[in-house]
């Protein structure tokens, strides 16, 4: 057992083992009815880049395999993942917390859009609310048993993924790019915050990489030619998928069908998640 430090006999080699001195975790406890294995997040350093659309895209595969799966939808000022799925709230709340809602394939949905009144109301909070709502995700909502809970992030590194790091048991993240020349920049301000906040990054996925043309088959990179491979060598981790643009995928995301969407080109982030 360490020692505790008294007032009057203190030095630097006595207070080596000192509680008070020790670093506090700061992780809160998940809710009393939930039992989630594994917290992977989503992340990008600037928005438009698809990051929620990565985020359904692993979590139906990882439910395609069999895998117990939810979402948590910490983009609190631009939820987007409940249309994607076609679900709505209310949600319900009990004495011990909030019950997620369940798409057509059985992933488990907690965003703000199934709490409010309509799901087109804004969300016209300051930071700090932003943040501890996301906790309330974590400690209030009612996840059950999951074998993987997938976060949503916001873009950047401001107070909610600052958050989700601290407050959440989170194992690793996947970082979400795209193939112009601003983006490497950017994908450097991720991965660092990881860093700073010790959090392992699993990957990067490139989003619209290119268009497979409907007549000839060809690669069109519509959006410019990819850094991604180079990117990921400077920083010494690996590339998890390139996706080209499928207007298929967006008319399921439009309609609220992505239950149905299979998206292969995420295969190798479910491998390196599943490790």
């Amino acid at each position: 057992m360490a020692k505790e430090c008294s007032s009057t006999s203190c030095s630097k080699e006595s207070c080596e083992g000192c509680p008070s001195k020790q670093p506090k975790s700061m992780l809160e406890e998940m809710n009393s009815q939930s039992n989630v294995k594994h917290v992977i997040g989503i992340v990008s350093g600037k928005g438009g880049v698809g990051k929620s659309f990565v985020t359904a895209s692993l979590a139906n595969r990882m439910a395609q395999k069999g895998y117990k799966v939810g979402i948590l939808d910490a983009d609190i000022t631009g939820p987007s993942i409940p249309k994607m799925y076609g679900v709505k709230g209310p949600a319900q709340a009990v004495d011990a917390g909030i019950y997620p809602i369940e798409a057509k394939n059985g992933i488990k949905v907690m965003s703000v859009n199934l709490l409010l009144p309509r799901e087109d109301e804004p969300v016209i909070w300051r930071g700090p609310i932003l943040a501890n709502m996301v906790k309330q995700f974590w400690t209030d909502v009612i996840w059950g048993d999951l074998d993987y809970l997938f976060v949503d992030m916001p873009p950047g590194t401001g107070d909610v993924p600052l958050t989700v790091f601290q407050s959440l048991p989170v194992e690793g993240i996947v970082i979400v790019s795209s193939p112009q020349d601003l983006v490497k920049m950017i994908v450097r301000k991720a991965y660092k915050m990881a860093q700073m906040m010790k959090i392992n990054v699993l990957g990067v996925v490139e989003n619209y990489s290119y268009l497979v043309c409907p007549d000839c088959g060809k690669h069109i990179s519509v959006f410019g030619e990819s850094h991604i491979d180079e990117i990921v060598a400077e920083l010494g981790t690996e590339v998890l998928g390139k996706m080209p643009i499928n207007p298929l995928y967006a008319e399921a995301a439009d309609k609220g069908a992505f239950h149905a969407v299979e998206n292969e080109y995420l295969d190798k982030a479910v491998e390196k998640i599943v490790g």
